[in-house]
């Protein structure tokens, strides 16, 4: 666990500047001694990417002095995630929501225990907390050509991680190496 710690101590530093929105990547050690991520299910009701699997993001605000403060003020809003608890180890490659040609920056952390959540309702339909581990088994991956576009997806029980915050999925395991 610790080489997979320090593989992703060495993203990139999270550029200033405004992608125009940005996601935390959440990750935490469970008591079993398994990372997690933590991914949120949208709510029906909102008006983009409503009932998606995603990171809780969100667009950045003209208050925000850069992704990593947008990625930690949303990740606040949506999941009660303080700030003060996540340490930030860098960002990923920047994703582009194809759908809206949105910039999103995707901002890796370490959550420090005790993890507690509390989604807010509003913002927030269900909470999935799986093992990292599960995303690097490639038989679980599936690819389709869309409109030219090659979108990832993998099953999460009875719900699908895909699009964009499948890519940056993808980007994650790029940069932690096979050592989930």
């Amino acid at each position: 666990m610790e080489k997979l710690w320090e593989r992703l101590s060495r993203l990139p530093e999270v550029p200033q500047g405004n992608p125009g929105a940005a996601v935390l990547v959440p990750l935490y050690e469970d008591g079993a001694g398994e990372v997690r991520v933590v991914i949120i299910k949208r709510p029906d009701h909102m008006s983009t990417h409503a009932g998606q699997l995603a990171f809780p993001g969100g667009f950045i605000a003209p208050n925000d002095r850069d992704p990593t403060a947008a990625a930690l003020r949303e990740a606040e809003e949506e999941l009660g995630i303080i700030p003060a608890q996540v340490e930030v180890l860098g960002v990923l490659p920047t994703v582009v929501a194809s759908r809206d040609s949105l910039m999103v920056a995707a901002v890796v952390g370490r959550l420090s225990p005790p993890v507690l959540l509390r989604p807010s309702p509003a913002e927030v339909a269900a909470v999935l907390e799986p093992p990292l581990a599960i995303f690097f088994e490639e038989d679980r991956w599936r690819t389709q050509d869309f409109g030219g576009h090659l979108l990832w997806f993998i099953e999460l029980g009875e719900e699908i991680l895909w699009g964009a915050s499948a890519a940056m999925m993808r980007h994650l395991l790029a940069a932690a190496g096979s050592t989930a």
